[in-house]
This record gives structure tokens, sequence and C-alpha cells, in this order.
């Protein structure tokens, strides 16, 4: 397995995409999941602060609807008992949601295992905020992908012109900021550079060479492991 961490914006869904697809092996798009249940509280009309009653119905949300990734052509497609909800979960204000849901230790206690399964089945790249640190702390290489702020905010604001979109620079830096400070301060697996991480830093590089560099580091480990799950031989 390949777990790759790292900040909103850092490029962590873009790379893990591309390198699945180079490496021939699952993508796993954790952040995805987060987003689902982020949708779900949105339909449900739970609004953040949530009090202990509404982290138990965030739980139950996240325990009894079932969410899919389903491997496609342009990476994956999430499904929410069968529905495809891969472009609503999309949204700035899915984002943001999911950034608040995931914050909340039960939903994380209900959805970290499912991540674990799917390692455990197929193996890949997976990518997300702690799987390094928690869902996969013996990956066969973790790396932690980061940028500038400036650089994160500006490839988050011109990826939602490209899907038409209408926001501010400004918007999009300041939703940033109370993303980091949450996703970074929150109680249950905050993000944090995983021990024994690679740290890169991808601010004066392309999608391209991040992958190159990724696939140059696997090639010094054995590569050929990342096609079992959790590398067995």
């Amino acid at each position: 397995m390949v777990a790759i961490d790292g900040p909103a914006g850092a490029g962590k869904s873009t790379v893990a995409r591309m390198l699945a697809a180079r490496l021939g092996v699952p993508y796993i798009d954790t952040g995805a999941m987060y987003r689902a249940v982020g949708l779900l509280t949105m339909r449900a009309g739970i609004e953040p602060p949530f009090d202990e009653e509404d982290e138990a119905r965030l739980e139950a949300l996240a325990r009894e609807h079932q969410i899919e990734l389903v491997p496609d052509p342009a990476g994956v497609r999430v499904l929410v008992d069968g529905e495809d909800v891969s472009e609503a979960i999309r949204s700035p204000e899915a984002a943001a949601m999911a950034s608040e849901v995931s914050a909340v230790p039960a939903v994380r206690r209900a959805l970290v295992p499912l991540q674990r399964a799917m390692a455990t089945a197929s193996g890949g790249v997976m990518e997300g905020r702690d799987i390094g640190s928690v869902v996969l702390p013996d990956a066969d290489l973790k790396v932690f992908l980061t940028a500038t702020p400036s650089v994160r905010a500006m490839r988050r604001y011109e990826d939602l012109q490209r899907r038409g979109i209408e926001t501010t620079l400004e918007t999009v830096r300041e939703e940033q900021a109370r993303r980091d400070l949450r996703d970074t301060t929150r109680r249950d697996s905050p993000l944090m550079v995983a021990p024994g991480a690679w740290v890169l830093d991808s601010s004066d590089i392309g999608p391209e060479a991040v992958v190159d560099r990724i696939v140059a580091r696997l090639e010094e480990i054995g590569a050929g492991r990342l096609t079992f799950p959790m590398g067995e031989p």
C-alpha cells in the first residue's frame, strides 16, 4: 500500500489517481467517504456546531447508509445507497461539511474499519488525512504531500472555476484556513506527518513530476509489493 496524506489543495487526489493508474493498482479516496457523510448530514438538516445528540445521529448516518467507491476511468465514482453522488460531494458546501463531520470521533470510528477492509482486500493507493498515521500505519510507503498555503488556495480556486462554481480567491483562502485549523486540531486523528512518512512539497512541481518522484522512491523499496494487500508476498 501507498498512503498519501496532506492538507486540502496539496494535490493528493490528482497524484493518488495518477499514481494508481501508473502502478495498475486500485485508488481509494477516503476523503470521498467523509464527503458522502457530509452530504448525508446536509440532507438530514444537521448543522454544526454538533452536540452529543447530533454526533450520535452522524454516526448512525455513517453506519446505516452504504457508501461505495467504484473504480472508474476518471478515478472513482461514489455511491450512497446506490445513488451516484460523485458530483454532489465535490461542491464547496459538501467539502466544508466533510471537514466538520470528519472531526467527529464517532464518524471516524464508523469509517476507518471500512477503509482498512478496502486496503486489505485490494491493496493500492489510499489518500486522505490520517492514512499513514491511523488507518494504515504499516503501509509500504507513507507520503505527506504538502504545498504553501497560497499555492494550495490557487489550485482549489482554479479547480472550482473549471467546474463552473463561482467564488473568489479570498473566499477560498478563508475556507482553507478554517479547514486546516479543524483538520490539525480535531480531537480524533488530527492531520499530521506520520512517523516514517516522506514529506514531499509540491509547491513548485506539477502532479506528473510528483508521481515520478514517488515511483522512484517505490523502486527503492520494491514496487512489486504494492500489487498485494498490505505488502503480502
